[in-house]
């Protein structure tokens, strides 16, 4: 039998509903393995163990009443982005590093009501800018499969704690692959829903027409029982879409007949690691055995330019976001300074780590007087050219199969130096979040030892269509049960 904190979600709601186990045992068990890796892999900013175990204690009421929903007893884990009342939410940055909210996210207050449990917050790169979360204030995670190498970014912490046992799932945010990547590289699971599908209501905010939170779990069914219980419209957020959310689980079935497949060839590029496209061939191969039709010539030539885009409207929503991070209102605030002006520059200086200043300076010259025509309303014009394009792939395609990365899990330090090189981590995983796409990636493999993420996309609102894909892959493979060896 597994060891509880190994245990995946739906297998520990088995174990509580049927009292085989108590909430208290397994949340005991995976704070103790948590606390294990937090001198190895470093995964959260902050644990909330008293609080855990009082959520537990009620659990095991609400369980003992007959009670007992998905996620009753469930110890889970949050990026340190979503806002918790009264936990300490830092973004991994200077700026919040003390911050307490008063309040909830929506995503939180959901979860509550589930009767989940609390274990605590993920570290990330700082307010979600990076793919290595090597740019976190604090300290850099590490990714299970080998510690020397990064475990994605920026929902690296949650993807590491995931991946290494220490919560049975966990929630991350969005906004150019901060989900799917990491989830690639460490893997496990990652969904990045439909834009609107989840409130973004306290979310702190890194680029409003990006951003989304979504699931990271070690399974496909963990995916969609965390997606239902997340999703759904939020009257305090107006991007949130007003539609009644299904029960996910429904669609996991392991037979893909009668769906077609496109292999978009833009997504194999020259730069991709030989190594990885070959176990995306190889993934492809098994999903056109489970019954799918594989369409080879879908073309989405505007890929090309969405780096450029997503580089230009994302610094400039972030630009505008952390306006607000002016040492008045909240946060930290430097205090050693001669006049109002000098108090600003210096809290800023200080706050914000050099990633989220190189971002904040590209976004303020993209929307600067003289610069805004030729570069944020040119990429706001290729932006609806890249979403035409998707539409007109899923006329003739249920769902996209790409590579999650072009690469494996690079070594930690090895891509700090260079900017570009970091921003190409994500060149598989942007587009869909320019478009508004879901996404989801799951373990297709591994390179010497190191994961590799198949990604599907799909269109708007078919979070049902990709869990099944991903589901009846998974099924057919042994990939998702493998675990790191620490």
């Amino acid at each position: 039998m597994n060891k509880l904190h190994q245990l995946t979600i739906h297998e520990a709601h088995l174990q509580l509903e049927k009292r085989q186990i108590t909430s208290i045992e397994l949340t005991e068990a995976v704070l103790a393995r948590l606390n294990d890796l937090q001198d190895k892999v470093h995964p959260c900013v902050t644990i909330t163990a008293d609080l855990a175990l009082r959520q537990a204690r009620q659990a095991d009421k609400r369980i003992a009443a007959g009670r007992c929903r998905p996620l009753t007893g469930i110890p889970l884990a949050i990026k340190d982005n979503i806002c918790t009342k009264g936990i300490r939410t830092t973004c991994s940055s200077r700026m919040l590093e003390n911050f307490v909210p008063p309040y909830d996210a929506t995503v939180m207050t959901k979860l509550h009501r589930e009767g989940a449990v609390i274990l605590g917050k993920t570290n990330m790169d700082e307010f979600a800018m990076g793919s290595s979360t090597e740019n976190s204030a604090f300290f850099t995670t590490s990714n299970p499969w080998d510690t020397t190498r990064v475990p994605g970014g920026s929902s690296g912490g949650s993807a590491a704690a995931v991946a290494a046992d220490g919560a049975l799932g966990a929630l991350g945010s969005d906004t150019g692959g901060s989900i799917r990547q990491p989830a690639g590289f460490c893997n496990i699971t990652g969904l990045k829903p439909t834009y609107g599908r989840v409130s973004r209501y306290g979310l702190v905010a890194f680029a409003s027409s990006l951003d989304q939170i979504g699931p990271m779990t070690k399974d496909v069914t963990d995916c969609a029982i965390l997606l239902k219980a997340i999703a759904g419209h939020d009257r305090r957020d107006s991007t949130s879409a007003p539609r009644p959310v299904p029960d996910y689980t429904r669609s996991l079935v392991t037979d893909l007949k009668g769906l077609r497949l496109g292999v978009p060839r833009e997504y194999f590029v020259d730069g991709a690691q030989k190594e990885v496209t070959a176990a995306m061939q190889a993934a492809i191969t098994r999903l056109q055995e489970l019954g799918a039709s594989i369409d080879w010539e879908v073309s989405l030539p505007h890929t090309r330019y969405a780096l450029a885009v997503y580089y230009i409207l994302a610094p400039s929503e972030a630009s505008a976001n952390l306006a607000r991070y002016d040492g008045v209102k909240y946060g930290f605030s430097y205090k050693d300074t001669r006049s109002v002006w000098d108090a600003l520059e210096k809290t800023r200086q200080y706050g914000f780590g050099p990633e989220v200043k190189r971002r904040i300076m590209l976004g303020t010259y993209a929307l600067s007087a003289g610069y805004y025509d030729a570069y944020y309303l040119k990429a706001q014009k290729v932006r609806t050219l890249i979403r035409q394009e998707f539409e007109k792939a899923f006329q003739r395609c249920d769902a996209l199969i790409t590579p999650t990365s072009p690469t494996v899990p690079f070594k930690i330090g090895e891509k700090t130096d260079d900017p570009v090189q970091m921003y190409l981590s994500d060149v598989c995983t942007l587009p869909v979040n320019i478009a508004g796409i879901p996404a989801l990636s799951v373990p297709a493999g591994f390179v010497a030892g190191l994961p590799v993420g198949m990604q599907i996309m799909g269109p708007l609102f078919s979070e049902e269509t990709l869990l099944r894909i991903g589901f009846a892959y998974e099924q057919a493979t042994d990939w998702h049960k493998r675990r790191p060896p620490l």
